[in-house]
């Protein structure tokens, strides 16, 4: 270090030195010696010890601890990782001071009076800085002391991930601003607890916190301290703190470490194990190398051995010595893969460390390749070895799985972190290892143990069965370590941290005493205020909830705690079977369920979220249905989200978790207890948390924190206990066949599903809704979604289109399901025609139409009907086309007209045979074809004009009275004709008018006398023109006369 450059002597001498020369003639306090023994029996025991100081000036006490730390540790000073929220108080520039202390020494100005120990400290004694929100990058690193500062931005995972790095004998020190009571730690406002606030729950309560606080006064190991090291009453074990003296032999060793010496003598004339395993430093470590070795030894293929275990156990290093006795065998391809090459650090640096070992030299025997990729960081991708023949141990990304066609051995690191179906894709004939942190702090890793581990098991048990599978099936070999590198074993920090954040849940999960049936069994409301409470039975409750959510659930972390113990939205229901008052035990949980309640969100707040485009913490069902139909009105529904639903892991799949959702269910709507106004408003008014009175008014050298006794019952039965007036219930998981089946069996319907796929399992997001009867919306009591209907078939319609795209790879069972499509249809749905298509041409052109006619008839090939076939699929899964298809037809359908998959990805996905698929998909469109030709058939007719249709009835007039009538009607127009022709009115025109006397001159002429047959020669008076009108008049009269005869004949 640059002070021990400049400055011999050491830093805590020199501080004394200078305390001496500045307190002559002062008396100084003497730092209480419970304290010192606490650290020297840490560091005996390699146990860890945590000391919490409250006050203002607590800063000044570090360099008192570290000084105390240093001297019981017999090697070099203690590293130091500092961690804080965003300001640290002090400069954290270690350059600039060590250049104004480097000038100091070289001028000789250093004076010890005016040199602050505390800045030499800063300086000099190796200190890590890291702000809380890069805590992930302390990952793997190990220090002797830790310290904290900056409480209200601690949440449990920062916690634990921070206290973790600490080694055995360590010290861990948490500073606190200055407190009037220690009580009113329950009431500090947490950084977190904004994201909890929502706008109709905006009232955080502190109950993690005084389970902490309370926690931390049952620890052995804790000590709570003013800024002046003053021992607090609530610490009371320190009373009787003593010296502790360690059990060794008479070489100093533990009885673990006796055993791991034994085993490394009995196995070190093994090669390639002996030397190997001196590397070890734990008997499970030792243990696990030899299980990977008897694999590698073995060269079967299709081999899986899984270690697990948490952090702090040397999976990595195990896996690596284990790679270098691969080499010494004569593997020659190996690949190691992690979701980064940095995470492959400790796994290459053992890997060389084992080849030392080995006797293999470094440039003349293996060549190690850092990345020249700048993301990378210039780690380790590929070691070369040349000594007995070429051979590589090569870094490859997850997701590179067409570059193990050569594999022999593949290591997995850290597999938790990398998604599930990546992992999946990584198996195949040949020796794989798996790494990964279970059941730890990072609340990764269930994914792997919950399903692929499971599944490899399940396998691995029927190929053992039957002897036939073997050759198909893989062999699984599971290995766990449970012993810590970095502290001893029955380390007190341990055990506290795990019991605070229940991470050893699964421990706790009993048998189930007696099973009743799910009918008996009653839902419960949890008090949260009791189960937060620190009480011997509310702890063991807890735990066991807790147990059922880890072993349910993939992805868990103890943050999860906090938001159950805080969250002003949140509330616990537990499934009981029949309650026994007599026994004094706790009842059996069969199911949990976690509700957080949504909604009642201004219009305002909607509008302008919509605009801004952006979602504000909480409320994940209002605001994503608001996001995804662009709906202002639904936010301000009155709603519940499921959050999380766990189920005793004997009890599974016995209905247990449906019957606590109807009951949920039930009691929401008012069946189990009727909904008053009245008494619903007094619900949602949060009274504010009562602290103790006595600790008001104690001092903290006086205070002394107990569990509350004025506590409510833990559960309260549904029938006592009033519901909160609800409009929809609503879910959000990882869409899954099985999970989606379980949801829509209890009337939920889907509106969303992520296009992108979640980073840890590979499974969409998906959100599921259920309207509640409610008189408050009107809906109409034919259907079962109510006023929730129109958006779900909204919804269809964009997934349909959406699966030749985003969800193109999307199981066909899985879309299926989503879709759920009307597949039969009766005789009275085709005469309803309902929403049925009334027009060809709203589906296909007529040469496609012809086209379907030329492949139903054979007589071209199915690639005929691509164009045309995403256009069938759409309308039939939208319900246009009734047409009655199996299950395997409408699968058929589904992946060649909507996913656009071809023929042979069809063939591996259904398990079906190429001539059964295309005989089914014929069948379909035979079937389209009939449907489409019936209505254009129905259309032609309507377009062509009939003639109308004569009725055949007897006449009402018989043929005798018709004949006389007609008789009698031609006797009448002939005597009316005979009439006619004697009118004078017609004769008149043929009168000679005025002309008398020329017709006597005329009759004079002819002697007087007229002749028969004799003519008259009378001159006209009539002008030319008129002699012409009359003729033509004539010839019209004589005309028309001859039509009329014609027309009657």
């Amino acid at each position: 270090m640059l002070f021990s450059l400049f400055f011999p002597v050491d830093y805590c001498l020199w501080f004394q030195i200078r305390e001496r020369s500045r307190n002559k003639g002062n008396m100084r306090k003497k730092v209480d010696e419970r304290i010192r023994t606490l650290i020297e029996n840490g560091v005996k025991s390699r146990h860890r010890s945590m000391l919490v100081i409250i006050g203002d000036k607590s800063l000044d006490q570090i360099l008192h601890l570290h000084q105390m730390l240093s001297k019981s540790v017999v090697k070099s000073r203690p590293t130091v990782l500092w961690c804080y929220k965003d300001k640290l108080e002090l400069s954290s520039h270690k350059k600039k001071r060590a250049k104004q202390t480097k000038k100091l020494v070289q001028r000789g100005q250093l004076d010890p009076e005016k040199v602050d120990p505390f800045v030499l400290f800063l300086e000099t004694g190796e200190i890590t800085f890291c702000l809380y929100r890069d805590s992930e990058r302390i990952l793997g690193n190990t220090f002797g002391m830790c310290i904290l500062q900056d409480f209200e931005a601690l949440t449990p995972n920062l916690l634990a991930r921070t206290i973790e790095t600490v080694e055995g004998g360590g010290l861990i020190v948490l500073l606190l601003r200055s407190l009037s009571s220690l009580t009113s730690l329950f009431t500090m406002v947490m950084d977190v607890h904004e994201r909890f606030r929502t706008e109709s729950h905006n009232q955080a309560a502190g109950r993690f916190n005084e389970r902490f606080l309370l926690s931390v006064a049952s620890c052995k190991a804790c000590v709570v301290m003013d800024d002046e090291l003053n021992i607090l009453p609530i610490s009371t074990h320190m009373k009787t703190i003593a010296p502790v003296t360690v059990r060794e032999d008479s070489e100093g060793l533990s009885e673990a470490e006796r055993e791991l010496k034994n085993l490394k003598e009995e196995l070190n004339d093994d090669f390639p194990v002996g030397p190997l395993i001196r590397k070890c430093c734990t008997l499970d470590q030792g243990r696990a190398v030899i299980t990977f070795l008897d694999a590698i030894l073995d060269k079967s293929l299709r081999r899986t051995v899984a270690l697990l275990a948490a952090r702090g156990r040397g999976k990595s290093a195990a896996l690596g010595l284990a790679i270098a006795g691969a080499v010494a065998t004569g593997y020659s391809n190996i690949y190691v893969t992690a979701p980064s090459p940095e995470n492959l650090k400790t796994l290459f640096e053992f890997i060389c460390k084992g080849f030392d070992l080995l006797d293999y030299k470094e440039r003349l025997d293996y060549d190690v390749v850092k990345s020249a990729n700048p993301d990378f960081k210039k780690a380790t991708v590929r070691i070369n070895i040349y000594k007995q023949h070429r051979q590589t141990i090569q870094y490859i990304q997850p997701h590179e799985h067409e570059k193990l066609s050569q594999v022999e051995l593949l290591v997995v690191d850290e597999a938790a972190a990398i998604p599930l179906p990546v992992v999946k894709s990584l198996l195949g004939p040949y020796l794989v290892f798996l790494s990964s942190t279970v059941n730890g702090y990072e609340g990764t890793g269930r994914s792997l143990s919950l399903k692929l581990l499971q599944q490899l098991e399940e396998r691995s048990q029927i190929s053992n069965k039957n002897t036939e599978s073997v050759v198909s099936g893989r062999l699984f070999k599971k290995i766990e370590l449970s012993e810590s590198i970095r502290y001893a074993s029955s380390d007190p920090i341990e055990s506290w941290l795990h019991g605070l954040l229940c991470l050893d849940a699964t421990k706790s999960i009993p048998n189930i005493n007696r099973l009743a049936p799910s009918g008996e069994c009653d839902l419960y409301y949890v008090n949260r205020d009791t189960l937060f409470s620190y009480h011997k039975d509310s702890e063991l409750f807890l735990q066991r909830m807790m147990a059922l959510y880890v072993a349910s659930h993939y992805k868990n972390s103890p943050n999860d705690l906090q938001l159950m113990a805080d969250a002003p939205a949140h509330h616990l229901f537990v499934l009981l079977g029949p309650v026994d008052e007599s026994q004094n035990h706790l009842p059996d949980i069969l199911c949990v369920i976690q509700v957080c309640l949504e909604g009642r969100i201004s219009r305002k707040s909607a509008v302008k979220s919509l605009s801004e485009g952006r979602q504000p913490f909480g409320d994940q069902i209002p605001w994503k249905f608001c996001e995804q139909f662009r709906n202002t009105d639904f936010p301000s529904l009155s709603g519940a989200r499921i959050a999380r639903i766990a189920t005793h892991p004997s009890v599974m799949r016995s209905g247990y978790g449906s019957a606590a959702v109807e009951l949920l269910v039930r009691y929401f709507e008012g069946q189990l207890t009727p909904i008053s106004e009245l008494e619903v408003d007094e619900l949602t008014e949060i009274s504010p948390r009562r602290v103790i009175v006595a600790a008001e008014k104690a001092s903290l050298l006086e205070e002394n924190i107990n569990p509350r006794t004025d506590l409510p019952p833990l559960l309260v039965p549904l029938r006592e206990r009033q519901p909160e007036k609800l409009h929809y219930f609503g879910v959000s998981f990882g869409l899954t066949q099985d999970l989606l089946g379980f949801w829509k069996k209890h009337k939920f319907a889907p509106f969303y599903i992520s296009s992108v796929p979640s980073h840890v399992t590979g499974e969409h997001s998906c959100m599921v809704l259920r309207p509640l009867n409610n008189d408050d919306i009107e809906t109409s009591g034919s259907d079962t979604l109510g006023f929730f209907s129109p958006f779900s078939e909204e919804f269809r319609k964009d997934f349909t289109k959406l699966l030749g795209r985003t969800f193109c790879r999307m199981e066909y069972k899985l879309a299926m399901s989503v879709l759920d499509p009307k597949l039969k249809f009766s005789d009275v749905d085709l005469s309803s025609s309902s929403g049925f298509v009334n027009s060809i041409s709203a589906i296909l052109s007529p040469l496609a139409m012809e086209r379907l006619q030329a492949y139903t008839n054979n007589l071209v090939d199915y690639r005929m009907t691509a164009a045309f076939v995403d256009d069938l699929a759409r309308a039939y899964f939208w319900g246009k086309i009734p047409t009655t298809l199996s299950y395997t037809q409408a699968s058929v359908l589904l992946c060649m007209g909507l996913q656009g998959k071809d023929i042979s990805c069809i063939e591996a996905e259904m398990k079906v045979e190429r001539q059964q698929i295309m005989s089914l998909y014929m069948k379909v469109m035979k079937r389209f074809y009939k449907v489409l030709h019936d209505l254009a058939s129905k259309e032609t007719r309507s377009s062509v004009p009939h003639l109308r249709d004569l009725a055949m009835e007897p006449h009402p007039v018989s043929l005798e009275e018709e004949l006389n009538a007609a008789a009698k009607q031609v006797e009448d127009e002939m005597k009316a004709k005979a009439d006619g022709m004697l009118n004078p009115d017609h004769l008149q025109r043929y009168a000679i008018v005025d002309k008398e006397v020329d017709f006597e001159h005329a009759l004079q002429n002819g002697g007087g006398k007229a002749l028969s047959g004799a003519h008259f020669s009378v001159k006209s008076s009539k002008s030319k023109i008129e002699k012409l009108n009359e003729r033509k008049r004539n010839k019209q009269e004589k005309g028309s006369k001859t039509n009329k005869r014609r027309k009657s004949n």
